[in-house]
């Protein structure tokens, strides 16, 4: 009996998957890879016997029919999913069919598209005294959202907002971040394909604007929208800095110069 691990491939470019991921595509004996969102430039880690198949046309059943039968012949399985398989991913829905076969499982991370995104526009998603959190949410759809989760009560905080799932809404996105109080003029980035070989996009706009720029450019699918107060924090006038390389505040490696003040390596 095999194992079957399910691996991160990152956002799009083949070289963005983990050393990890890379070594045990190259390992496997069959490998299972979502065609209609990974790229497929990820499977030239693989080897050339490697059975290689996609599940873009499959429902649960199959899929986890797919896997159980190949983890009987094969040493090594993977399924290989589009950014991190804990987030937006169905892990708990094709273990437990491998767990009551007595088969073991494994995890390995992959790059967010959040984070992609966020580098491809060469932007931060926190920014010190401005914003420090990040919520990943989606708008609801056929997977309802909880009812505590709503994009409008999350919008309240005014903090990052990483939205996936949901560009073929921008015009609902846009409402319901305007309910919760967010500036028609905000600034807000969409990121097509990030780091996708040729495919990349990178949107640029507010509130006022960003659906109709979405529309002009055809995007209304495999798209992650950024809101936060951090965006274009580069062309800003100089904002407050981190106290990370503060020379007022010491450090395990570095005295500072206010022996009065005391500062972690986390600040």
């Amino acid at each position: 009996m095999g194992k079957v691990w399910f691996v991160g491939a990152g956002p799009g470019a083949s070289d963005l998957i983990t050393v990890r991921g890379a070594r045990l595509l190259g390992e496997a004996g069959a490998i299972l890879y979502t065609g209609s969102l990974v790229a497929e430039t990820v499977l030239e880690w693989a080897s050339k016997d490697c059975e290689i198949a996609d599940s873009k046309s499959m429902d649960l059943e199959q899929v986890n029919a797919w896997l159980l039968d190949r983890a009987s012949r094969h040493e090594t399985v993977v399924r290989l999913q589009t950014g991190d398989p804990t987030l937006y991913g169905v892990v708990a829905e094709l273990a437990r069919p491998l767990d009551a076969a007595g088969i073991p499982i494994g995890i390995v991370s992959g790059v967010s598209s959040a984070m992609a995104s966020a580098a491809a526009a060469g932007e931060s998603l926190t920014l010190p005294e401005v914003t420090q959190t990040v919520i990943f949410t989606r708008l609801s759809g056929r997977t309802k959202m909880p009812e505590s989760e709503s994009l409008v009560s999350l919008a309240a905080h005014g903090c990052t907002l990483c939205i996936f799932l949901s560009i073929d809404r921008i015009d609902a996105v846009v409402a319901q971040l305007q309910e919760a109080g967010w500036a028609s003029s905000a600034s807000v980035v969409v990121v097509h394909k990030a780091t996708w070989p040729g495919e990349e996009q990178v949107l640029r706009g507010t509130l006022e604007d960003i659906a109709g720029r979405c529309r002009a450019e055809g995007i209304d699918r495999q798209a992650l929208i950024l809101v936060s107060p951090a965006l274009g924090a580069r062309s800003r006038p100089q904002t407050r800095t981190s106290k990370l390389y503060d020379n007022a505040f010491p450090r395990r490696f570095r005295p500072g110069h206010n022996r009065g003040n005391s500062g972690t390596d986390r600040d």
